[in-house]
């Protein structure tokens, strides 16, 4: 039997301490040494005291936020994984040396502003290396913030230098994201804003099994409840590359935001879209949450695109109702400025002419049917009793400074009740504290009410310069006394007001204004028996006789024309010529405590030897006036030609001023030579107790 020999092993391949007795010398010492270095440094990062580092970090974060930051607790610190964790302990944060000074009231001396119980932080390395920093973890405990900014608009959450452009928070990817009991005191001087309330956030498991984040504020903002609730996708697969879902509510006081939109790159909020709707009880009130100086508003309901990109806000594709008025149009707004500024295009199918008071202060109406806060039902329950038409509500100054703004508004037609208006428009420009309305303007179903208005908030006192024109409109659609289905009096009417006011409201500028205010009708035609009565009571009597009597007479001119003074209308000259009767008037108008006191005579243009007029008195508040006679003695009757030309002759002076270009179609001027030509009437004295005869 052949015996077959089994083969030899392999060589085998030499080992570790074979390689090192190959080296040379020098290699083999070199690598050893790299080895215990290793271990070493092991070692050390085992067994070292990060405690160590607490003094020299906290003096780093000083020098970086320009206060001192210190560590009162431990510094862990968890090395030895793909996502290394660190944990700090005892976080202090000093407020800077202004603030006491600026909140007296506040914080007690030595309060700092942040105390930070526990940060705990991990970082994953390996998307570092493509630029990406995702962080597993980010949790905050017990953090206390006392934030707060001056009237001058400095704040303690800036650091480094104030006056450098302020970017948008942006965070890294946090893929768990907590805050327990936060606490949060903020004062905002500038904003006369204060909230006291808790912060928390966490995530929440759905019935899904998916974890879901949630952010949640509450407290009180301006003594009123205050509630936010921001709620997002599962934050476990947050990537930088992907949208971030999110859904938010704030509640505070009446008003109401809901949001519903992505951040476009997860945890910066310098790029979001969202689907947004505000409500409350008046637009002013959304200073607070957004520093913008919106005007006063009956109640809302607006919706909308908002879009941030970076300091721009966009808020496209606008709509919604503002009192009883709808509203559409696209905005936006940029921050980051020494001013933020908002620019809008705004326009309404319908407006409620009543919600345009809000605008100024008033209260709007209050009745059946429309859209008024509680708030605003008590102010015109206050107006009413008062018998106050114009109104008194406080210019918020420093707001007005805090913005600047350009505003285009139309609005197509228009619901307002005893006037014939059809279209509003008005272009707004508020720049450095400067509002100007030009032009504004009231297009009737005849004529127009244009001109501009400009409200200077810089002095002490605000100043308003107002200059209003009227024109080709027409009498019979301001006076609707009508008698078998005609007008009792018609005809062109035209008028300017320019007057300039100081004061905080609209009431206080009226109440100290000086200028001129001008009322003109060239020419037209009035019922005869009202022409004839001019001098009799304007009521009810007046109402039934004109509509039996349905003969007319010409009205050649009539001029209301009225300096004004410290807030006093008085009349240079009110005088109507009417074919049969030449009725001239006295009196003022007080704009401080709204009442009028005119006086109308009436004068027949007729030879005749004895005529009793009785003179019309206009008295009482300019809400409810009343229209009564002055019974205490007859008038004679005057001269007439002598009355037309002192009266009017004028006229040269004052229809430039009200029309503008368009003398060349008014009769008015003939009056003054006619009237001169004419001789005057015998006068006789009058001494019959004064009755009204009848005929």
């Amino acid at each position: 039997m052949t015996t077959l020999a089994s083969p030899s092993p392999p060589d085998r391949a030499p080992g570790l301490a074979a390689r090192l007795r190959d080296l040379p010398p020098r290699a083999r010492w070199g690598m050893l040494g790299a080895i215990l270095l290793t271990a070493a440094i092991v070692v050390f990062l085992v067994l070292f005291d990060w405690n160590w580092f607490r003094g020299p970090l906290g003096r780093f974060a000083s020098v970086r936020l320009n206060r001192e930051v210190t560590i009162t607790g431990d510094l862990r610190v968890h090395p030895w994984s793909l996502s290394p964790k660190a944990e700090v302990l005892g976080v202090r944060i000093a407020q800077p040396d202004w603030a006491a000074k600026a909140d007296p009231k506040g914080s007690p001396a030595g309060t700092p502003m942040a105390e930070v119980d526990r940060i705990a932080v991990e970082i994953k390395l390996l998307p570092l290396l493509k630029g990406d920093v995702i962080l597993p973890l980010l949790a905050i405990d017990r953090p206390d913030m006392r934030l707060l900014r001056e009237g001058s608009g400095r704040a303690n959450w800036t650091f480094g230098d104030p006056d450098a452009p302020r970017k948008p928070l942006k965070l890294p990817a946090i893929q768990h994201f907590i805050i327990n009991d936060g606490r949060l005191r903020y004062v905002d001087q500038q904003r006369d804003v204060v909230f006291l309330g808790t912060v928390s956030s966490n995530e929440q498991v759905t019935s899904e099994g998916r974890g879901r984040f949630v952010l949640e504020g509450k407290g009180q903002l301006n003594r009123a409840p205050f509630t936010a609730l921001v709620t997002g996708g599962p934050l476990l697969n947050i990537s930088p590359d992907r949208p971030y879902p999110f859904d938010a509510k704030v509640d505070a006081g009446s008003t109401h935001v809901t949001a519903k939109g992505d951040i476009t790159k997860p945890f910066n909020l310098g790029l979001f879209e969202a689907q947004l709707t505000v409500s409350g009880a008046d637009l002013n009130r959304l200073y607070a949450l957004t520093g913008l100086a919106l005007p006063n508003t009956p109640p809302y309901r607006i919706s909308g695109r908002l879009t941030r990109n970076g300091q721009r806000f966009d808020f496209n594709r606008l709509n919604g109702r503002v009192g009883d008025s709808d509203m559409a149009g696209d905005l936006f707004v940029l921050m980051g400025r020494e001013r933020p500024y908002l620019e809008a295009d705004l326009r309404s199918r319908r407006l409620d002419f009543d919600d345009l008071g809000s605008l100024v202060g008033a209260a709007p109406a209050t009745g059946r049917g429309e859209t008024a806060s509680a708030g605003q039902k008590v102010e015109a329950a206050q107006r009413d009793a008062a018998q106050r038409l114009l109104p008194d509500a406080t210019l918020q100054v420093e707001r007005v400074k805090a913005m600047d703004a350009k505003v285009k508004y139309r609005a197509l037609t228009v619901n307002a009740p005893n006037l014939p208006l059809r279209k509003v428009r008005a272009d707004l420009t508020l720049e450095k504290g400067v509002l100007t309305l030009d032009p504004i303007g009231f297009t009737f179903s005849r004529g127009d009410l244009s001109g501009k208005v400009r409200l200077d908030a810089n002095p002490k006192v605000p100043r308003t310069d107002l200059d209003m024109r009227l024109t080709n409109a027409k009498l019979e659609d301001f006076i609707p006394i009508r008698s078998g289905g005609k007008p009792a009096i018609e005809g062109g009417v035209m008028a300017r007001a320019k007057l300039t006011g100081y004061g905080n409201s609209v009431h206080r500028a009226a109440s100290s204004a000086n200028g001129q205010v001008t009322v003109v009708s060239p020419k037209g035609e009035m019922r005869q028996a009202f022409a004839e009565l001019l001098g009799v009571n304007a009521s009810k009597g007046l109402i039934l006789l004109l509509s039996k009597d349905n003969r007319e007479t010409s009205v050649r001119c009539a001029v209301a024309d009225f300096s004004v003074r410290d807030g006093i209308m008085t009349a240079n000259r009110i005088v109507a010529d009417t074919g049969v009767v030449l009725a001239r008037g006295k009196g003022t108008v007080d704009l401080r405590n709204e009442r009028l006191d005119l006086k109308i005579d009436g004068d027949s243009k007729k030879p005749r030897l004895v005529r009793l007029f009785m003179p019309i008195t206009i008295r009482g508040p300019l809400m409810a006036p009343k229209v009564g006679l002055e019974t205490g003695g007859a008038v004679a009757q005057g001269g007439v030609a002598v009355a037309l030309g002192s009266l009017l002759s004028p006229l040269a002076a004052i229809l430039p001023f009200v029309t503008g270009g368009e003398a060349k179609d008014i009769d008015c001027a003939g009056l003054v030579a006619e009237a001169r030509s004419d001789g005057a009437p015998v006068k006789v004295a009058q001494t019959t107790p004064a009755k009204v005869k009848k005929k």
